[in-house]
């Protein structure tokens, strides 16, 4: 059973009153635990898809349904609720904030759901990306590597069906971008978890179950 499907989506943006399409009748679907790289260039509609596929954005034309719902269908206060409980993300930017320490940062999710178990799921999804060690560091006392494993445990502590990831090893090196790729990779393998992710890179994608090309809006 699909976890996520777009059918026939097609994505119009207005640019001087004239419609732009950032996506033109795209089918796509992935299972529970699959891992589906989306490859093209800037401006082919990645992160559109990405946007869609989390509820942050509606096709205008077309279905998105995410965990059996359509989100077009979805009231302001359902929606808030099916991000907060199905949709985790990780940035190329990694998005820790500064002031906060490493376990402030990955707890922080669930704080703001008022979870009262915030701090021993925070400590255990540390644990799983191997930096329990660096609980009570300041992000600016870490590597990008570092930095993005804990952003990978802050977008997994709350145990997500969709894991959406946009040009997650772009601001690493190779070896460091191949760590970030295997724990994905171990992700999908070992939670169940639905990983989508958008990349310019081949050998990224090479990691992935799936790989969607897209090209000017469209599947290629």
């Amino acid at each position: 059973m699909s976890l996520f499907r777009l059918d026939h989506v097609t994505k119009q943006y207005f640019t001087e009153g004239r419609p732009v399409s950032a996506l033109t009748d795209v089918s796509l679907d992935a299972a529970r635990g699959e891992f589906v790289a989306l490859v093209g260039r800037s401006g082919c509609g990645k992160s559109t898809l990405l946007n869609l596929a989390g509820a942050m954005d509606f096709p205008t034309s077309g279905t998105v349904t995410l965990d059996g719902v359509e989100t077009s269908s979805l009231n302001d206060a359902a929606l808030t609720r099916l991000r907060r409980d199905k949709v985790g993300f990780i940035f190329q930017s990694f998005q820790l904030l500064p002031a906060l320490s490493v376990i402030e940062n990955v707890e922080l999710p669930l704080m703001l759901a008022g979870r009262a178990d915030a701090r021993p799921l925070s400590k255990d999804a540390l644990r799983w990306v191997e930096m329990e060690d660096y609980a009570s560091r300041r992000p600016f006392q870490l590597s990008g590597g570092q930095m993005q494993r804990v952003a990978i445990a802050r977008a997994l502590v709350h145990s997500p069906s969709l894991l959406l990831a946009d040009e997650p090893t772009g601001n690493l090196d190779t070896t460091t971008s191949d760590l970030i790729l295997g724990l994905l990779r171990r992700v999908a393998r070992e939670t169940s978890t639905t990983i989508l992710m958008a990349t310019h890179s081949d050998e990224a994608a090479a990691m992935a179950d799936t790989i969607v090309h897209l090209r000017d809006g469209r599947i290629a």
